[in-house]
């Protein structure tokens, strides 16, 4: 493990239960039944232990979207021709994709990162180019990267989180584009959880039962030749992830460390926080689950991480489309806590005592 990704590990703490309390404290004092805003006031009380602030804000908002190819596509697992992934690149860019419509309504900036693009993408002022090489080889005959590339995948997305948090950073959302990228997902969800392939593997972009039966047999045999280690993160990794996958992993690494509550997107921003919570188990204090994705493995994966999903709206699109409207509830939920006025500032006749 390199120097920088140990280090950003020991940097992630438990969250501030002493200030969790005081915020709990504040929201029993709002004019409203206790409890009447359900997870808005878990979130609440969440955000203020992760921030170590009995009154949490969000102002800065940031949803990193980082985009990589996969080999495993020589193998027929999905619908979409491997150049959709640099075509879709440019459409962020342009401001044209879903994710674009959804930071612009909810006020996020999107960071767009080009982490393995098989392609060379050309150069734009909005692109951080940070290809760890132009797409990882195919998993279903052997590893999909070495491990250096692995390390080098986490420790970008670290540098970007601590990039941004010189600009201004209070939650990011994970976003991710590469076609074929459910295949090595559903592979590291079945590696980590201990599932069978088959329960995990969905229809990505949506193939047909047949398609499926293949993608199931093509993930078999990726297990079967890499032998990946779940006791071994940086490993699983390196012989049946993605390039995106490791670097959304060091994005959550990197924004718990630095006490910011990160909100992850779908399947595969999950498969990223099965990594990263194999390195450090504490990060899952960090992580609210967006919404629960069509994919038929993440409710497994969330079940793992014991999260619950904010939202289920039956989507799959990936790009940080379901982690931009979980950010909108989780500022919503801190600006409930701050703005809401107590019984007392509203002279509001409190519940009587029985």
């Amino acid at each position: 493990m390199s120097e920088l990704l140990s280090n950003t590990i020991g940097m992630i703490k438990p969250l501030d239960k002493g200030v969790m309390a005081q915020a709990q404290a504040r929201q029993d004092m709002l004019t409203k039944p206790q409890g009447s805003l359900g997870r808005l006031e878990e979130l609440s009380i969440q955000l203020a232990g992760i921030q170590a602030k009995p009154i949490p804000q969000i102002r800065h908002k940031a949803i990193i979207t980082m985009a990589g190819d996969h080999g495993v596509v020589a193998e027929k697992v999905g619908n979409w021709p491997q150049e959709v992934t640099a075509q879709m690149v440019y459409n962020f860019l342009g401001g044209g994709a879903g994710i674009n419509v959804i930071t612009r309504h909810v006020g996020i900036r999107i960071i767009v990162v080009d982490m393995g693009v098989a392609s060379e993408l050309a150069p734009n002022p909005h692109l951080l180019s940070r290809k760890v090489a132009p797409g990882t080889k195919n998993i279903a005959i052997g590893a999909a990267m070495t491990e250096e590339q692995a390390v080098t995948a986490i420790e970008t997305g670290i540098e970007i989180v601590k990039d941004e948090v010189a600009k201004g950073l209070d939650i990011v959302g994970t976003g991710d584009m590469g076609i074929g990228n459910t295949t090595p997902s559903a592979a590291i969800c079945a590696v980590i959880t201990g599932k069978p392939v088959a329960e995990v593997t969905g229809r990505g972009t949506g193939i047909t039962d047949e398609q499926l039966t293949h993608k199931v047999e093509v993930i078999t045999r990726a297990l079967a030749v890499n032998h990946p280690d779940p006791k071994q993160p940086l490993t699983v990794l390196a012989k049946i992830g993605g390039f995106e996958i490791g670097g959304l992993a060091g994005v959550m690494l990197g924004a718990a460390a630095h006490r910011i509550p990160v909100v992850i997107d779908g399947f595969i921003s999950g498969a990223a926080a099965l990594i990263a919570t194999a390195l450090a188990p504490e990060l899952k204090d960090y992580l609210i689950a967006a919404h629960l994705s069509a994919e038929s493995g993440h409710r497994l994966l969330l079940e793992h991480l014991g999260l619950k999903p904010l939202l289920t709206l039956d989507m799959r699109l990936g790009e940080g489309t379901g982690a931009a409207l979980g950010i909108f509830l989780v500022e919503a939920s801190a600006r409930l806590l701050a703005e809401m006025s107590t019984f007392a500032e509203a002279e509001v006749s409190e519940k009587e005592e029985q």
